[in-house]
């Protein structure tokens, strides 16, 4: 009977991304797998080709030979063909030629166990909770030991896989391929040099189903946008008994509407009244740490300007420390202004006509202009 093509068994097109693989892979096997299924062939059975179909589509070398070549890809001398025949399936490619030149190596190959993938989480967070630390709470869908065989993928209790007979335990396999000798990763084994005689109905022999689980990440006080967090060993379960991955939390930071960061300083821009700049006076400006400080403006104080508060910043990771807070001032020019406030602006700007330091800055610019069309350096 011939097989069905592994696209259409996730139900995606040719062009999906691992993303969308991997969403189509996770939903089939929840609803196909034997522990909501029992006693149903059916169901085990397609949940065998969903897990056989992701296997191949995941990894890109495979997908890329499977995309080439279909399913013989991996009969005859491919990557499923046991021996070193004289077929040159994609694993036993270039790949393999630089791999056994420069001595390049897979992981989980050369005969070891093969280790469980990586996991990568988003996690966003409020700037005061990049500022305090917090605990948050990830939820994840990967592949845990089965309970069922303990993990070792074999349906007799206590048994553990017999050396493969194809590598020996190598995990690798060579062949004569021209003027090369290709290694390659053993198709019998998948590369853990290792094979179970009377595989777990439950996990197809592998040792792991997929799960969903939820684990609390403590975040440290200071952390930047773009930080890494790993946790060691909560990634997904390996192949038979296998090391697990690591799970990596990726934090991204929400923007504050009234605070941005650099680093350990924090900004905030304080508009001020027109008059306020020009008089001076007090205003107060809250903290990242929820309190408030009051800042002297000083009269004359121009848009630009900036007032610096010690230690009001953020925590530096690992350290004692903490960074500064910086008030940028704009000041902002008055609109719809009523009758009289229009009457004391007009009589202010006669009175500052002739005021000669009222806006030395202003006059400077000016006088630069009138000797630059009279000629005058």
């Amino acid at each position: 009977m011939a097989k069905q093509d592994y696209y259409a068994t996730l139900g995606v097109q040719r062009g999906a991304n691992a993303e969308e693989m991997k969403k189509a892979y996770r939903k089939l096997a929840m609803q196909y797998h034997p522990d909501r299924n029992p006693g149903d062939a059916a169901a085990e059975h397609k949940f065998k080709e969903i897990n056989e179909a992701y296997d191949v589509l995941k990894d890109d070398q495979k997908r890329a030979a499977y995309d080439r070549f279909g399913h013989a890809a991996f009969e005859n001398g491919g990557m499923g063909a046991g021996g070193g025949g004289g077929g040159f399936g994609f694993e036993g490619g270039l790949g393999d030629i630089f791999e056994q030149m420069f001595g390049g190596a897979r992981r989980g190959g050369g005969g070891g166990a093969q280790n469980g993938a990586d996991i990568k989480v988003p996690v966003e967070i409020e700037l005061k909770e990049a500022f305090t630390g917090t605990k948050a709470n990830v939820h994840v869908t990967t592949r845990m030991s089965c309970d069922a065989c303990n993990g070792t993928g074999s349906a007799d209790k206590g048994a553990s896989a017999d050396k493969c007979g194809t590598c020996g335990g190598a995990g690798r396999v060579r062949a004569q391929q021209g003027f090369f000798l290709v290694e390659r990763t053993c198709p019998t084994c998948g590369g853990s040099g290792r094979v179970v005689r009377n595989p777990c109905r439950i996990c197809a022999g592998s040792g792991t189903v997929p799960r969903e689980k939820t684990l609390a990440v403590q975040i440290p006080a200071g952390v930047e946008d773009g930080t890494r967090i790993r946790l060691s060993g909560e990634g997904e379960a390996g192949l038979r008994g296998a090391p697990p991955g690591d799970l990596y939390v990726h934090v991204s930071v929400r923007p504050h509407e009234i605070f941005q960061r650099d680093g350990a300083n924090i900004f905030c821009r304080v508009p001020l009244r027109m008059a306020q700049a020009a008089l001076g006076g007090e205003i107060d400006v809250p903290a990242i740490d929820g309190s408030a400080s009051r800042v002297k403006i000083p009269a004359g104080t121009q848009s630009g300007d900036q007032f610096r508060l010690r230690n009001k910043g953020f925590s530096v990771l690992r350290s004692t420390q903490r960074g500064d807070m910086y008030i940028q001032v704009a000041v902002e020019t008055p609109q719809n202004l009523t009758r009289r406030q229009r009457e004391l602006l007009e009589e202010f700007e006669r009175e500052s006509a002739g005021h000669k330091t009222g806006s030395p800055e202003h006059e400077g610019f000016f006088a630069k202009v009138k000797d630059f069309f009279e000629g005058r350096p």
